[in-house]
């Protein structure tokens, strides 16, 4: 059997596991679903980015007929994070898994979704530099060159609030690149930039290839949570039983995952939903191990009230720092539109 170089695996993730955005993205919308078939709700999740084994919770809630327990028939979509929360507030979709720091915008300027799991407890952006870069905080980036993946992205609201935490203006203070989620951890390594703002991911991934690199949590700057689960508000008001199905089995996913199953639902994921990272099923188990079960799907909050807990006081935190920064203007009540409980 060939073997296969466990630092070449890793560094795969790097170019291999990037997420872009791929089917019913921009003006496109996917075909409404919604209905019933004997008995069975037909239900669609439109999640952020691509399909990747990062996102095998959900993949495992129905592969492993948790879904269809709760009498749902799940199809999963993709698309960005601004579209989603559209998507899900017009019923084009029944659910969607966005980045938090979208939602809060989307709901600030009057899209109607609820958060109804707050599924990652934290935020997942980080600001990368490759080490001896010099810039140990967001003030060291005056006059320096960061890229993100678009001026619409998380990854730039991220940047916006690191910078407006030290006094400086994105537009005036720095340079501000736009690199393809294909491109942007290339720009870092070619040191075709200073720094960049992407998914705290690649600090594994890019450590375990051999690349030094430091990063700066984007989390202390502007709390947040990472993905989520939405509905629009009037589908969660109409459908409490298909809502409570959804995030039911999605909790039960997610406790299999916790307790030992993780390495096989990564498998089944390659397999069956993200082939593009065969292969890397070690490298991203081990990733996975180290972020998503110690400090995403898990917190303080949910060992007392339960796996993907909206915390009030939190999000209004997360709320107030995107306010703070000028991100969103008017009064946002986090309780409008987090529900505490998940299922």
């Amino acid at each position: 059997m060939r073997r296969i170089n466990r630092r070449s695996i890793l560094a795969g993730i790097v170019a291999g596991a990037v997420i872009t955005v791929t089917a019913a993205c921009g003006d496109v919308e996917p075909p409404a679903t919604g209905g019933t078939d004997g008995g069975t709700t037909k239900v669609s999740i439109q999640i952020d980015g691509a399909a990747a084994p990062y996102y095998a919770p959900l993949y495992w809630a129905k592969e492993q007929g948790y879904f269809a327990q709760q009498k749902l028939d799940v199809e999963f979509l993709y698309a960005d994070a601004a579209t989603i929360t559209k998507n899900v507030a017009a019923g084009n979709v029944q659910f969607g898994f966005p980045n938090a720091d979208t939602v809060i915008q989307a709901v600030a300027n009057g899209v109607p979704d609820v958060v109804v799991h707050t599924t990652y407890q934290q935020g997942i952006g980080a600001l990368l530099t490759l080490a001896g870069s010099g810039i140990t905080s967001p003030a060291q980036l005056k006059g320096k060159t960061v890229a993100v993946t678009s001026l619409g992205s998380p990854n730039y609201v991220q940047l916006t609030a690191m910078a407006a935490s030290a006094g400086l203006d994105v537009k005036k203070d720095m340079t501000v690149k736009v690199a393809g989620t294909g491109a942007i951890v290339s720009a870092l390594q070619n040191k075709e930039v200073d720094a960049i703002v992407f998914s705290r991911l690649r600090y594994y991934t890019l450590k375990a290839a051999g690349v030094q690199v430091n990063q700066i949590l984007s989390n202390e700057y502007l709390p947040s949570f990472g993905n989520v689960v939405i509905a629009g508000q009037q589908y969660a008001q109409e459908n409490p039983q298909v809502v409570k199905g959804f995030t039911t089995a999605l909790n039960t996913a997610l406790q299999d995952l916790i307790d030992g199953k993780l390495p096989a639902a990564v498998t089944m994921s390659v397999q069956k939903y993200a082939p593009s990272f065969a292969g890397q099923e070690q490298a991203v188990t081990e990733v996975m191990q180290e972020v998503f079960v110690k400090e995403l799907w898990q917190s303080e909050a949910t060992k007392a009230n339960g796996l993907g807990y909206g915390d009030p006081a939190a999000w209004q935190k997360a709320v107030d720092a995107q306010k703070k920064y000028g991100l969103i203007k008017g009064d946002v009540r986090a309780t409008d539109f987090v529900r505490k409980a998940s299922s």
